[in-house]
């Protein structure tokens, strides 16, 4: 039996996470290549996109269940080789149906794999003297930017899009043989009910997941227009918005877990829902550019261990099965990616966008207000 305070166990579980993100990030760039391939507008183009969040988030509410009853393990497995073996078809795919297919199953390994590694990472945390959620998810926070490089890197020298996915997935197959040995076997095994309707604090650790989830999401999509519409930068430079608040939040992550030993889960919960606010505050009210990026930064560092934290917190709940109350956060969560964005877009029709920045800076500042709350289920 794989003991879950083991190093190899932990390598085992940040190289979910980096499969994770690694996958998902991969697909980026060859958007352009399907859009051209398939000869369709942008309209269609939305539609296939949104076959990922279909199927990652059915996904989601079928892997809590099926971790509850049978363990992490199979789950991991089955949304890693997934990720890799469904890549290569999102290159070939010639038709919009085909397509659609294609990202439904990559959408529903990626939402596999992610509620199921985070179920891992609490058992394996639970198994240790310290924390190591910030750690893990930071792992992600990499794979994502070393599948989007390396992937652009491929197709920048001319190599087919068939061809750099056929070694992104090789390279994904490897990192799931090497992991799956050393996951957990049969872990967090119930034999009550498989189902269970999200409650008690759960609701309150869901709720908070999506809009921390909400923020990352609108920031991905609407803070290079933010950034230029404001005349701080060039339309061109708007980019650098999101890349400021990625690079702080992977920075905040790898360092979360010292951070969070240090000082608690409650006390970072608060301190960092106050920064990243004061991040939102900085950015809408800069004169000029450096200050408004830093702005981004405060708020990339402050918001980058909530979310692990929240999966901890749901560990440590004895309202319902753990493997449930992840995958109840993290469907919550990603519903919040998906739908916040559009949202944004809908009240900074009538408000403007940088109205809806204040929106969420408020929506934002309910995190520390309840940090108390959410943290009286931690283990003492």
């Amino acid at each position: 039996m794989i003991s879950a305070n083991r190093p190899e166990t932990r390598l085992a579980t940040r190289l979910s996470f980096l499969v994770a993100g690694f996958g998902i990030a991969a697909w980026a760039p060859l958007v352009p290549f399907a859009k051209d391939r398939l000869a369709i507008d942008d309209g269609t183009l939305g539609l296939l996109l949104l076959c990922i969040g279909i199927g990652s988030i059915a996904a989601m509410m079928a892997t809590g269940p099926l971790s509850t009853r049978y363990g992490s393990r199979p789950i991991i497995l089955f949304g890693g080789f997934g990720l890799a073996l469904l890549l290569p078809f999102l290159a070939i795919a010639d038709s919009t149906l085909s397509l659609g297919l294609a990202l439904l199953g990559f959408g529903a390994a990626l939402g596999s794999i992610d509620v199921a590694m985070n179920i891992h990472a609490v058992d394996v945390e639970k198994a240790s003297s310290k924390p190591l959620m910030s750690g893990f998810h930071a792992l992600f926070s990499i794979g994502g930017f070393l599948g989007a490089t390396v992937m652009t890197f491929l197709l920048s020298l001319s190599v087919g899009a068939l061809e750099a996915t056929l070694v992104v997935s090789a390279a994904m197959i490897l990192a799931m043989l090497i992991a799956g040995p050393r996951l957990l076997r049969a872990t967090n095994v119930h034999s009550g009910p498989i189902f269970a309707l999200p409650r008690g604090i759960v609701l309150m650790l869901a709720a908070l997941a999506a809009i921390t989830f909400l923020v990352e999401g609108a920031i991905l999509d609407w803070s290079a227009l933010l950034i230029s519409d404001l005349g701080l930068v060039e339309r061109a430079q708007g980019g650098l918005a999101y890349m400021f608040f990625a690079i702080a939040m992977t920075v905040g992550r790898l360092v979360g877990d010292r951070v969070t030993q240090w000082l608690g889960d409650r006390r970072t919960m608060r301190f960092g829902g106050i920064l990243a606010v004061s991040g939102f505050a900085l950015a809408l009210l800069a004169p000029v550019a450096p200050l408004a990026l830093t702005g981004f930064v405060l708020i990339g560092l402050g918001a980058s261990n909530i979310v692990p934290i929240l999966f901890r917190l749901a560990g440590a709940q004895t309202v319902m099965p753990t493997g449930l109350a992840v995958a109840a956060i993290t469907t919550v969560g990603y519903a919040g990616i998906l739908v916040g964005p559009a949202g944004i877009g809908a009240v900074a029709h009538v408000l403007g966008l940088p109205a809806s920045f204040w929106i969420l800076a408020a929506l934002l500042a309910i995190v520390p207000f309840c940090a108390r709350a959410a943290t009286a289920v931690e283990r003492r």
